[in-house]
């Protein structure tokens, strides 16, 4: 996931979905199986490790180590193995799927890293996530629940983000990455989408950042070869494909009668001004995502991450060693106040204010997602990051339950 611009199937039907935009959808969606919208939830930081969901394994390994590549490389193969092993076993559990079940969640979307995949020599990741990810199908059907397969992280890395595997400059689409990408993918395709009942969509590649200098014709070549690879393993299989930070309706007629969805991520606390904003303001942007843009892509389209979060203030955030927004502390960035509460631990530990704000803003993003195909929120689980942790969040009454209960109905003004 991460310091992302403002921006920004999964059930078998006929697509239908809250929202008056869905009767106007040209091509149904056989990988969107029932009336309802796709409510989701992210299994962020279990198979793809990032410094500000478990922010206890990078502490443990030192100043250096920043992503999963930097961890696992000063740790050593045979430490990495073990931390990680353990980190895999513990995190996410069949009890996890349960209790997102029970919240009346119908998908996960589950991130894995190329290197557990196709690994590559002289690197110094480990693997064993397929393993879990093959229980995690497992669990995932015993709960009737749905799984988006997301390749997160590229060769090269595919937008210099840590979540990617590797924090720096982007080097994919420099020599071999986008064959040694191709093979990863084709990997988890033939794997995975031999239980297309469960397995309904597969992401091609999360967040290539095409506005830092990732080629949009070179992405375009890319998912209609990741899309040959669903069609061998798959009739039923959607193929998940971001935008890339871009607008979502920018993709229109961009495989127009293919069984493709769109996947954009909202977030309003990755721009300098957005730190200043009060909740109005964040409802606002919020809403206007789903009216504006969301009812203006021609074929499903879902916002696959999204957060509670109303400020840039989760200790590492930004980046293990990068400084904050909202503190003043970040490059050109002027202090709003201090983070406070808002660093770690608990939503409980927000003041009153913030906890009604944070519903506010959650309830918003639940009725301008659902005008279309749905939404899948970023994260489930977290070592304390107050508003990205949905677990944390249903605990404590700030997520709504059930998910169609407003304590603030109707704030994007959208009629029914």
């Amino acid at each position: 996931m991460f310091s992302r611009p403002l921006q920004g199937a999964l059930l078998a039907l006929p697509l239908s979905t809250v929202g008056t935009s869905a009767t106007r959808l040209p091509v149904e969606s056989r990988a969107i199986a029932n009336a309802d919208p796709v409510r989701g939830v992210n299994l962020g930081g279990w198979l793809v490790l990032e410094p500000w969901i478990t922010p206890s394994l990078f502490d443990e390994a030192g100043d250096g180590a920043v992503d999963e590549y930097t961890l696992t490389e000063i740790l050593g193969k045979d430490e990495a193995t073990a931390r990680l092993s353990e980190h895999w076993s513990s995190f996410i559990t069949e009890d996890d799927f349960s209790q997102i079940a029970q919240a009346g969640l119908n998908h996960v979307r589950i991130p894995v890293g190329y290197w557990a995949a196709a690994p590559l020599e002289d690197e110094p990741y480990v693997q064993g996530q397929l393993d879990f990810l093959d229980q995690a199908v497992s669990w995932a059907k015993a709960n009737n629940l749905k799984i988006i397969v997301d390749l997160h992280g590229a060769p090269g890395s595919q937008n210099g983000f840590d979540n990617s595997g590797r924090r720096g400059p982007i080097q994919w689409q420099q020599g071999n990455t986008v064959d040694e990408t191709l093979r990863a993918f084709e990997v988890l395709a033939q794997r995975y989408l031999a239980d297309d009942d469960v397995v309904t969509a597969i992401e091609a590649l999360n967040e290539p950042n095409i506005p830092s200098g990732v080629n949009l014709d070179g992405v375009k070549t890319y998912y209609y070869g990741a899309l040959e690879k669903v069609r061998e393993n798959s009739f039923d299989a959607a193929l998940v494909m971001s935008d890339g930070f871009l607008q979502p309706e920018s993709w229109n007629g961009f495989m127009a009668d293919e069984e493709v969805v769109i996947d954009t991520h909202h977030y309003e606390v990755f721009e300098n001004e957005q730190a200043a904003w009060d909740i109005d303001q964040h409802v606002s942007a919020a809403c206007q995502l789903g009216i504006q843009h969301l009812e203006a892509v021609d074929k499903p389209v879902i916002v696959g991450e999204w957060t509670g979060a109303l400020t840039d203030c989760t200790r590492y955030l930004n980046g293990k060693g990068i400084g904050v927004r909202y503190e003043g502390t970040l490059a050109s960035s002027a202090a709003v106040g201090a983070c406070g509460s808002k660093s770690e631990g608990s939503v409980a530990n927000l003041s009153p204010d913030e906890i009604v704000n944070t519903r506010r803003f959650i309830e918003a993003q639940l009725d301008a997602f659902e005008l279309r195909t749905g939404w899948v929120f970023w994260t489930w689980k977290t070592e304390g990051a107050p508003g990205w942790d949905m677990q944390d969040l249903l605990i404590n009454g700030v997520f709504p339950q059930p998910l169609t209960d407003r304590e603030f109905p109707n704030q994007c003004g959208i009629s029914e």
